[in-house]
């Protein structure tokens, strides 16, 4: 029971330590990344409907450090 305990938080020491040399994410990365998919709607009217979600995202995301699109939510973002 302790070894595996012990198994268990060492796996989670690496994990985290991986997690700290990753770059971290930016509120602006994940715009541009929903702005390029939004140029892949079937017409001109959905990507600007589509565009305009991820500028209303992007604000928000500014703001609290979360990006919110429809089923999507993380946070923990950059503000930048």
């Amino acid at each position: 029971m302790i070894k595996a305990i012990a198994t268990a938080a060492f796996g989670l020491c690496l994990l985290s330590a991986q997690a700290a040399l990753a770059d971290p994410m930016k509120c602006s990365g994940e715009q541009k990344t929903c702005v390029t998919n939004c140029t892949k709607a079937g017409n001109a009217i959905q990507a600007k409907n589509c565009a305009e979600n991820c500028r209303v995202s992007q604000a928000n995301c500014m703001r609290s450090g979360c990006w919110s699109l429809g089923a999507q939510r993380y946070c923990g973002l950059l503000k930048q």
